[in-house]
């Protein structure tokens, strides 16, 4: 019996079982990075997260489009619809053509998408490109839902009902976050387009009926969303700061260009189901971009930790949770990490071939009919943890109980771990213990050159030399390394950041 896929519908605050709109697929958007700086590890955690619900549609045998944006204008200093916009402040302040930014911390995030071992969407949309497409979504709506200021074109709120159910959040104190603009009817009103000050000229800007200018970040998300997936589609993403003002202004706009109703029903907001993430939360305050040296994966990369490593510590809480980083759990992660490889390497020496991934993926039914006998019952447990809204934190568990099966034969132990994996997508079938030891920034000696003292002094400790081994593990220390004798991991040295 097939457990029911159940996901948190934010927009209605319960657990709901999944039912697509098409039959067999699963259409999913989900909200990109703004370019205009490197993504932080706090952001990288909601691509994480969608990664995992993509992964677990899969592995229900859904045929999924995923489709991720990139930002690249639009999007203002404050998420609250005020300020500057983020491209042009930072091509400013570079001193750089926009799209050269652009360009670049676009490839700095797909680079941090692949470390994290993140599946790449069925398309990645640039906001850029769907403009014209923008400027005529703004058209259709404007005359029953928007007017029109000297600074641009605004939506307004009371012309769609509930407004702000997402956000649970319809007081002043609320709506005091968002900028006030003389002329506005409401105070959550929001610019869909942004004209270009008198005088001024932006690097983005195009024509349009209302003037030249730039769209607001929410016009983006739902034009592009409705274009690739249609109104509705299954699940929108985000992070849980998307859930206060950015989601309801997008849900408004896809009612009004629908001409939907109450939110009462959810495919009314153009999607069945919202979800969010929480937020990772760093003490010292260095997730922010704007304290300068913030937390970012090269920089935990920098310091030795493989970016897998934090993908499970991103695992071991439930998406929902927030979670607090800090080094010593990173490094409890990274060990983790490490005793899995350890057990998938023992199993690995036992088997003359390794198992093969079924034609279209490690879906439940192709595990199924893969792997039996004892490892049937775990599979089950497996696929009911990711089934109750990605409990992924259990999901840990039932794997960790096959790697420490060792008495089963190893080949279908491998097939369980290799099933189970394609949702986590930790690597554990492709990684080896070496690849999770990275050289530090500023160590001053190579993994090689580790290895060859490491070599000599078991062959001095083996001839009971322990002079000569005491004075290589001094000459290995001198150099920043940790040598850890009787490491019941079998890890014996270490590079420290």
């Amino acid at each position: 019996m097939t457990t029911p896929l159940y996901l948190f519908n934010s927009l209605t605050r319960q657990r709901e079982m999944f039912q697509p709109v098409h039959a067999g697929e699963a259409r999913v958007y989900s909200c990109g990075p703004t370019v205009y700086n490197y993504p932080h590890i706090g952001n990288m955690r909601a691509y994480v997260f969608a990664d995992l619900l993509g992964r677990t549609l899969s592995w229900k045998g859904y045929k999924l489009t995923h489709i991720i944006n990139i930002t690249d204008v639009g999007h203002l200093t404050d998420d609250a619809d005020a300020g500057e916009d983020k491209m042009e402040k930072r091509a400013a302040e570079k001193a750089q053509s926009i799209w050269d930014i652009a360009q670049h911390y676009t490839e700095a995030y797909w680079d941090d998408v692949k470390a994290l071992n993140i599946r790449q969407p069925k398309e990645w949309t640039i906001a850029t490109k769907f403009v014209p497409q923008m400027i005529e979504f703004a058209k259709s709506i404007a005359d029953k839902h928007c007017y029109e200021l000297d600074s641009g074109l605004y939506f307004d709120v009371s012309t769609v009902a509930d407004y702000g159910r997402l956000a649970r959040a319809q007081t002043e104190e609320g709506e005091g976050r968002i900028e006030a603009v003389e002329g506005k009817r409401n105070a959550a009103d929001f610019a869909i387009w942004r004209k270009t000050p008198p005088g001024e000229k932006r690097q983005m800007e195009w024509d349009s009926p209302w003037g030249r200018g730039a769209p607001g970040w929410h016009l983006e998300c739902s034009v592009m969303s409705g274009a690739l997936l249609g109104f509705p589609f299954d699940i929108h993403t985000g992070g849980i700061d998307h859930r206060e003002i950015h989601h309801p202004n997008e849900i408004a706009q896809n009612q009004a260009f629908c001409g939907c109703g109450s939110l009462a029903e959810p495919a009314n907001s153009g999607a069945k189901l919202w979800m969010h993430n929480n937020f990772l939360v760093e003490r010292s305050g260095k997730m922010s971009k704007s304290s300068g040296e913030f937390l970012r994966l090269q920089l935990l990369i920098d310091k030795g930790f493989h970016p897998l490593a934090y993908r499970l510590m991103c695992l071991q809480a439930h998406y929902r949770s927030e979670l607090e980083f800090s080094w010593d759990g990173l490094e409890a992660a990274l060990t983790r990490l490490k005793r899995m490889l350890i057990a998938v390497e023992t199993a690995k020496a036992r088997v003359e071939e390794m198992p093969q991934e079924p034609e279209g993926g490690w879906t439940l039914d192709a595990a199924r009919g893969e792997i039996g006998g004892a490892l049937l019952p775990l599979l089950a447990r497996f696929d009911e943890a990711i089934s109750d809204d990605l409990n992924s934190p259990q999901g840990l568990t039932v794997l960790e109980e096959v790697l420490g099966m060792k008495k089963l034969d190893p080949l279908h132990r491998l097939q369980a771990i290799a099933a189970m994996d394609a949702v986590l997508g930790l690597g554990l079938l492709t990684l080896d213990r070496a690849d999770l030891r990275i050289r530090p920034k500023g160590a001053v000696i190579d993994a090689a050159e580790v290895e060859a003292v490491i070599a000599s002094r078991k062959e001095a400790r083996a001839a009971k030399d322990f002079a000569r081994s005491d004075a290589l593990r001094d000459e290995l220390s001198a150099k920043g390394v940790e040598v850890m004798d009787g490491d019941p991991l079998g890890w014996e040295w270490k590079l420290p950041a």
